[in-house]
């Protein structure tokens, strides 16, 4: 049988930063979820000598899917070479490369380029393909430039974590967090929670939290989960002060000695700072609220999740 025939796709952007910051950003996958939207969860599983191997879930066309690639990192030559090692249907073979193009010292044209095939040639698998690599491709560059152009990226960004300490099994702490169908009826600050999981593991949800001063907050997250110990997760509809909101809850210890930490990387929207807070706000009062909420929230989340696992550990 005939190799499927290989398809070719490009997209660009100008970008008003120095090449090798732009650069700096394609290279740093671990900072890929909170950057790119289409990005759920990256793993760098194995670097060294100018290479990786990395693992992505990511959205495609409204479908998580996950894959793992390997990498080239060329910092002196301006590219990032990919090729997914292990691929998800309809995708039989997927590669390509970001390159930065210096054009002055203030400014780089990036291309991000793609070649795939599809299963068994498939005509209907070739255009869902093509459109997951257009969309995703246009994010990607959009949100790239905003990232690289944005002076004051790190003043936007903040990243915390709370731990507890739980004298109950890990496995029951686990399970606490992973049904989180069950939220409203166990958390007080979570009125609604709509979840489905069509892939083990992998969970899509739309939740409504109710905040101190009773406003209610709707927000939509992919969580991927990693029995025993650790869920991951990412916000795909953030409330307005965010640009972009991801997340974990980790598990460690031994049973009857287990930490249950809740960990935050938040990227604040300052252009809506004004409009929710009121003209005289700034971006420090924002991040002071959007943290003082959070905390307050994951906090709960594990307070309940301990009470919930030392109970089931004395019955």
């Amino acid at each position: 049988m005939a190799e499927p025939a290989a398809h070719y796709d490009e997209h660009q952007i100008l970008v008003a930063a120095p090449a090798r910051a732009v650069y700096d950003i394609a290279a740093d996958v671990t900072r890929w979820p909170w950057t790119f939207p289409p990005t759920v969860h990256a793993e760098r599983l194995e670097s060294g000598g100018g290479t990786e191997r990395i693992r992505l879930w990511a959205l495609a066309n409204g479908e998580v899917k996950t894959w793992t690639s390997a990498r080239v990192l060329d910092p002196e030559g301006l590219c990032v070479r990919f090729r997914q090692e292990v691929s998800q249907p309809p995708v039989a073979e997927m590669g390509g490369e970001w390159v930065m193009t210096p054009l002055s010292a203030e400014k780089t044209l990036v291309a991000l380029k793609h070649e795939f095939r599809a299963l068994d040639d498939d005509p209907a698998g070739v255009r869902w393909i093509r459109e997951a690599v257009d969309r995703n491709s246009r994010a990607e560059l959009e949100k790239l430039k905003t990232a690289a152009e944005a002076p004051d990226r790190d003043a936007l960004t903040l990243a915390f974590r709370d731990s507890v300490s739980i004298a109950g099994n890990l496995v029951d702490v686990y399970d606490f967090l992973a049904d989180a169908a069950r939220w409203p009826e166990r958390l007080p600050h979570v009125a609604r929670l709509d979840l489905t999981e069509e892939v083990a593991g992998i969970q899509v949800m739309a939740m409504d939290t109710v905040a101190a001063g009773g406003a209610v907050h709707t927000t939509e997250s992919v969580r991927v989960c990693f029995p025993p110990n650790r869920i991951v997760y990412k916000q795909t509809a953030v409330p307005a002060l965010m640009a972009a909101h991801t997340g974990s809850w980790t598990l460690s210890g031994v049973d009857g000695a287990v930490t249950a930490t809740a960990e935050h990387t938040v990227v604040l929207e300052p252009a809506a700072v004004p409009r929710v807070l009121g003209a005289s706000s700034t971006v420090a009062d924002a991040r002071e609220l959007v943290e003082k909420s959070l905390r307050a929230n994951s906090t709960t989340t594990l307070k309940h999740a301990r009470a919930f696992a030392e109970e089931r550990r004395r019955g």
